[in-house]
């Protein structure tokens, strides 16, 4: 049978009454379905007024005469509109590579979109928060990086502090984890002198090809409360705002998988601030909304802090270190540590483009393992599993429980 060439969206658009591609031989229903035939309609924009292009069919959505207002001038309103200590935008920003300032966008604004569409903050969704290998509605690292943005804004909007600068935090802040969970930190950390810490590897590392500013990278540095306080209250936002969020939601996925009931809370805890996500997180983020306003510094009441501890120890008792838990972090530990050791051994399989990392170093060398951990730390939770099956024969009972791995792995993540 003849093959027949490829129906173009010209083709569709000049089907004739009949319902026929022209010169197509017939007619293709999964095509030249009505709602193909709508969409097909809609390649090119309606004209407007004059040489106006609009989007919808007798849209005039009307905005008025106006003037646009520029990163210059929305900059010089943040001096009006925002707290003493919040952090002001300044022209490109202080990076590490200068670069001239966006004529729309602040500096911080440019940081969350760069952060927005990075593969780094993509890959998120493939990493995991609690659960390995997560049923389509728990969390993963992307969702709960979303839900940490959403809280920190809602503080730092109401604080009068940078919101663009919270969120681009927010958002990044998490960049640095491998796959399998906190796990792979401990997987990680043997190879490298200074160990490794997920939120000094994603600013310094992960996100460093970015050239954020360093307000951005040094919250994101030290979001985590082991760490440094941040330089900035809205870097102390997001690591109150991260510890808020993933408290909350840890134990609606945990109750939704069945791993705990909501009577197993404490009494005093449900009191203070509730049992569910919507009401745990309305009495933190108005705590630390009223706290704040009246301390003159970014922090919650002591009442309110008690019962977030409280919440925290509850999941990390009856979650995150119960005996099958345990388990899968072992066995991700396992599997990234073999990764890790098959790699330094090969340096030329890193990359997928000649002249990268690999033909830089030697096999084993100091460059070798960092550039393996690296490269590992990149990797989804299925991508690490796919590439052990397929490079080091790893038996499929040691795998972490719950992958479901396609016949072919995805393509590889990008060397850090």
């Amino acid at each position: 049978m003849e093959r027949r060439g490829a129906i173009t969206t010209e083709d569709i658009l000049d089907v004739d009454a009949a319902g026929d591609v022209p010169g197509g031989g017939g007619s293709s229903p999964e095509v030249l379905s009505e709602r193909a035939l709508v969409w097909a309609s809609t390649m090119e924009a309606r004209r407007g007024r004059g040489a106006l292009r609009i989007a919808h069919s007798g849209g005039s959505a009307f905005i008025g005469a106006i003037e646009p207002r520029g990163r210059a001038e929305r900059e010089a309103d943040e001096d009006r509109l925002l707290a003493p200590g919040a952090t002001r935008a300044e022209g490109a920003g202080e990076r590490l590579v200068v670069e001239d300032p966006d004529p729309l966008r602040t500096c911080f604004e440019r940081d969350r979109d760069r952060i927005l569409h990075s593969a780094a903050f993509r890959r998120l969704a493939g990493k995991t928060q609690v659960f390995v290998f997560p049923d389509d509605h728990q969390r993963t690292r992307l969702t709960h990086a979303l839900e940490v943005a959403q809280v920190a804004t809602a503080v730092a909007r109401a604080l009068h502090l940078n919101v663009a600068l919270t969120e681009a935090i927010a958002l990044g802040h998490d960049c640095g984890h491998g796959p399998g969970g906190h796990a792979s930190e401990d997987a990680f950390a043997r190879y490298l002198p200074e160990g490794y810490d997920h939120a000094v590897w994603g600013a310094d590392v992960v996100l460093a090809r970015l050239n954020l500013t360093a307000p951005v990278l040094d919250g994101i540095r030290n979001h985590s409360w082991s760490r440094p306080a941040p330089s900035t209250p809205e870097g102390e936002v997001v690591s109150w705002s991260d510890r808020i969020a993933y408290c909350a939601h840890d134990l609606e996925d945990a109750v939704a998988a069945g791993l705990v009931s909501l009577d197993d809370v404490p009494r005093e805890i449900a009191a203070v601030c509730g049992l569910t996500r919507s009401k745990q997180l309305r009495a933190f983020i108005g705590d630390v909304v009223s706290s704040s306003t009246e301390a003159g510094v970014v922090g919650m009441s002591e009442e309110m802090a008690t019962a977030l501890a409280g919440l925290r120890r509850f999941n990390y008792e009856h979650v995150y270190m119960r005996r099958e838990a345990a388990e899968q972090g072992r066995a991700v530990q396992r599997l990234l540590t073999a990764l890790v050791e098959h790699f330094s051994l090969r340096p030329d399989h890193l990359g997928s483009r000649p002249g990268e990392v690999g033909e830089r170093h030697e096999p084993g060398s100091i460059q070798a393992v960092r550039s393996a951990v690296g490269y590992v730390a990149g990797m989804t939770d299925r991508y690490a599993c796919a590439a052990a099956l397929r490079l080091l024969g790893w038996p499929p009972g040691d795998l972490p429980r719950g992958v479901d791995l396609p016949g072919s792995a995805a393509p590889g993540p990008e060397i850090h």
